[in-house]
């Protein structure tokens, strides 16, 4: 069914699916460790995912902010603490947005880190996924051959046939008891002290910086035309929304945001092509979170994750893509350093290496287009 520019199918459901690996684990450390209100959590991020669909009209992944949650899991932070890194987060991406700070950053962005970026995330997401498959190889490799097999099928995509499948399993192994009756829940109103903003955009806020203008706003525009040639989203724009989710949310519960060039990749890999799927995916969200938000955390948990490990490779694999446009070149040098930085390391210091190598042997950011 379409509706305008958007459109409403398997193929648009099972896309909106595709960034599930990254939503998962770190919504399960929110509520389980942090005691974060899960219908908050999980309502907030899907009125996040209507609101950015209506925007862009396009799939937008909306994602939690990787450092600042491992971050806040590993030291077992207060909701109170989470909101306040979000609400910081938030005025720092609408400050980049409004002064067009990360307009200039991205101009002075060559294209050589930019691949270098998108293969480093295809890199990092195809490790994850291997972790994540772990023990459960027979599994993991039924689950990419069902990828290799129906990822492009019009009836039975392959993320709806594997979230399906892993339902299944779930209900077999007895999980499915866990889960209690519907019982109606709404977001909570959360407030947080003034004081916290500084030490919670100290301890985790700095070090996410750098992946969210990277990851979110940098590598997510490129993808976005890349994917969509005719189609333009600017690094502004992506700034603003960051901002404008992170300073709302936290009062009603939710977990800091952001976009993410591999959750766009995950989509699109799996059949996202408008901003349906983003509808689709948030109204799933508010859904779970009004009616399952008492059982969500087991439920999250239970899911076979050699499923969600196995999606996560394959998208990983797709984002090889981008290495076919690359030249034998010295073009090709800041793109390897940004890869071996950011894998072996963290995406910050890719970034700014890249850059490094990049301005030293290429000199402007233009003088690049030939080696790509």
């Amino acid at each position: 069914m379409r509706i305008g520019s958007f459109q409403f199918n398997l193929r648009e459901l099972a896309g909106s699916m595709g960034d599930f690996g990254t939503l998962l684990p770190l919504a399960i450390g929110y509520i389980t460790v942090c005691e974060m209100d899960p219908a908050g959590l999980l309502v907030m991020m899907g009125a996040a995912n209507i609101a950015t669909g209506l925007i862009f009209r396009l799939p937008m992944p909306i994602e939690p902010m990787k450092v600042l949650a491992v971050l806040a899991i590993a030291r077992a932070w207060s909701p109170e603490m989470v909101y306040a890194a979000g609400f910081a987060m938030g005025v720092v991406w609408l400050l980049m947005g409004v002064t067009g700070a990360m307009s200039h950053v991205a101009r002075w962005t060559p294209n050589t880190v930019v691949r270098g970026i998108q293969l480093s995330l295809g890199v990092l997401l195809a490790l994850t996924g291997l972790q994540m498959v772990g023990p459960a190889w027979g599994l993991g490799a039924a689950s990419v051959l069902v990828i290799l097999a129906l990822r492009r099928n019009r009836f039975a995509p392959a993320a709806l046939v594997l979230v399906g499948a892993g339902i299944v399993i779930m209900g077999f192994r007895g999980d499915l008891a866990q889960v209690e009756g519907l019982a109606l829940s709404l977001p909570p109103r959360t407030w947080f002290s003034p004081a916290l903003i500084w030490p919670a955009f100290r301890d985790a806020g700095l070090a996410q910086i750098p992946l969210t203008a990277t990851n979110s706003v940098i590598a997510t525009a490129a993808l976005i035309s890349d994917y969509w040639p005719d189609r333009r989203v600017t690094e502004r724009q992506l700034s603003l929304s960051v901002g404008v989710a992170n300073v709302v949310l936290p009062f009603l519960g939710g977990m800091p945001l952001c976009h993410g060039a591999g959750g766009l990749a995950g989509q699109h890999y799996f059949g996202a092509r408008t901003g349906g799927a983003n509808l689709l995916e948030g109204a799933i969200e508010v859904v779970l979170g009004v009616f399952l938000a008492g059982s969500i955390a087991t439920l999250f948990q239970a899911f076979p994750m050699a499923i969600v490990g196995a999606m996560m490779l394959m998208v990983g694999v797709g984002m090889a893509q981008f290495a076919r446009e690359l030249r034998l070149d010295r073009g090709l040098v800041p793109v390897a350093v940004t890869i071996v930085g950011s894998v072996a390391l963290n995406m910050a210091v890719g970034f700014i290496a890249g850059m490094a190598v990049h301005y030293l042997l290429l000199g402007r950011p233009g003088d690049s287009d030939d080696a790509q």
